[in-house]
Order: C-alpha cells, then structure tokens, then sequence
C-alpha cells in the first residue's frame, strides 16, 4: 500500500504538470514516504503530455481515459488505480515549495488529528499574496452574487460573499472549515471507506464542496492548516469575459452554474455550518 496516492487531471495543461512535478519530486528527494504518483489525461494527448511524462517523469503513470470525463471522475479514475493511506487531490498549476517537506507535515498533522478527514494548506498565488482556499457552505446566493460582480456594486452583497470565502477571519490560523476548494486536498483512507471519493454528478465544480460536507456528515473535520504552503495558480476560467459573454459564450460557466444546481438539489437549500 502507498503512503500517498497523488492524482493530476490533465486538460492541456503540460508545461504546469511539467513545473508541478518537478517541484514534487525535488521534495520527495529527502522523504521516505512510499508515493505514487499518476496523471489522468481529460485532453487526450492533445498537448504531448504522454510524452514529456516519458522523457522526463518515467515513474509517473499516464492514463488517457479517451475523453474529457470530468474532474471529478478523473481524480477518481487515478486514485482507485492504487490503494494508499492518503489520497491528495493536486491541480496542475500548484507548486511545492523548496525544503517545505509538504507531504510529512501533512501527513504529521493528520495523524495528530484523528478525527481530521481532508485537510488543505495555505495556498498562496503566484505573488505570494494569500488564495482564499477554504470557504463556508453556500447559500443560495452566494455565487449568483459573486458571479454578477454584486458583490462590487452593493455593500451587503460583498458582505455575504466575504462570509462565503471567509474573508472575514486570520488566514494565519489553523481551523476546521466547512470545505476546501479542490486544488488541493489530502484525503484520510477511512474517510474514504465511509463516504468514498468524489461524487461523479458533478462534471467541474461543487465536487471538493461536496466532499468535505459528506465527511462532517459522516463525523469527520476537515482543516484548514497555514503552516503548511503550496502555490497555485488559480484559473478562474468560468469566470473569464463579461456576465452574458460568460454566461452564453463561455461552456465553462454553463458548466459552474449546472454543478452549482445538482449541489442544492442534492443537499437542499437550508444553511448548514462546521468550521468557523
């Protein structure tokens, strides 16, 4: 059994999984941890990443699944293909930090915390500044708002999204978290023998809010835990353009917007709270 079992979806995005996996192998040069590593390709190839993985990252194990199935679906494509104590989540565009031995202080604080099922770092961006990474569970709201930039035009709907994406607190302390966004999470295998990976309904987004509120429902935590660092770049691809272009244009934000309804008819629409 692996100590860590490291999925990457794969949407043309070979030069970021190129950077992202140098970053974890520098790390995994001091460590003893038992890893391995595999990459589910949703874009069949279609950026040469089968062959820079060959040349350049032979222990990496590639999986072309034929189609774009989803993210969700993916992750759980590459994590089923190995049993591990641990499953992490990891996106393309993040970066371990030099000398910050990541994976161990991961692992040492989940084994500190029992009751701790999925637990995220810092995230930082490409500046360093701090990524708002872990948020509370949504109203119904809450992302209409975000999305038509409301939250710029009315002072009690930039309250509501601030609360949304816990802006209101010391992103300096560790805390559980209603839920933690899916660039990167670690995952506790019993956690995962009581709530399994990944609901495959959602195709992208929702899936990693999902998952942390099965485990709170399952009687797990999930923590928020800054000591800890990783970059990430952050693509807020459904996002791009203006409100009706993103809308009617962009299938990505079709896509944002479908999830964004499977979770609240899924989970209904009454407030619920764990973290902070």
């Amino acid at each position: 059994m692996l100590d860590i079992n490291i999925t990457i979806v794969n949407w043309k995005m070979k030069d970021d999984i190129k950077h992202c996996l140098d970053s974890v192998f520098t790390e995994l040069k001091s460590s003893q941890l038992k890893v391995g590593i595999f990459v589910i390709d949703n874009s069949n190839n279609q950026d040469g990443i089968k062959e820079m993985l060959e040349n350049n990252f032979p222990e990496v194990k590639y999986i072309n699944p034929g189609a774009n199935i989803g993210f969700g679906k993916a992750q759980n494509f590459g994590f089923n293909l190995a049993a591990a104590k641990y499953y992490l989540a990891l996106n393309p565009d993040s970066a371990f930090l030099p000398e910050e031995n990541t994976l161990e202080k991961l692992i040492q604080f989940m084994e500190k915390s029992p009751k701790a099922g999925l637990v995220g770092p810092k995230l930082l961006n490409l500046d360093g500044s701090v990524q708002y990474s872990c948020c509370r569970f949504p109203a119904l709201f809450d992302q209409i708002f975000r999305r038509l930039n409301l939250d710029k035009k009315f002072a009690w709907c930039q309250k509501r999204v601030d609360y949304y994406l816990m802006r209101d607190f010391n992103h300096d302390r560790t805390v559980k978290v209603d839920w933690l966004i899916g660039s990167f999470m670690l995952a506790r295998d019993r956690l995962v023998e009581q709530v399994g990976f990944f609901d495959e309904r959602y195709f992208m987004y929702f899936e990693d809010c999902d998952w942390c509120r099965r485990a709170w429902q399952a009687g797990w935590e999930v923590y928020y835990v800054p000591d800890i660092k990783v970059k990430h770049g952050h693509r807020r691809e459904s996002a791009a353009g203006s409100v009706l272009h993103s809308i009617f244009i962009n299938p990505v934000t079709r896509i944002h917007i479908k999830s964004w309804l499977k979770y609240f008819l899924k989970w209904g629409f009454k407030k619920i709270h764990y973290g902070i």
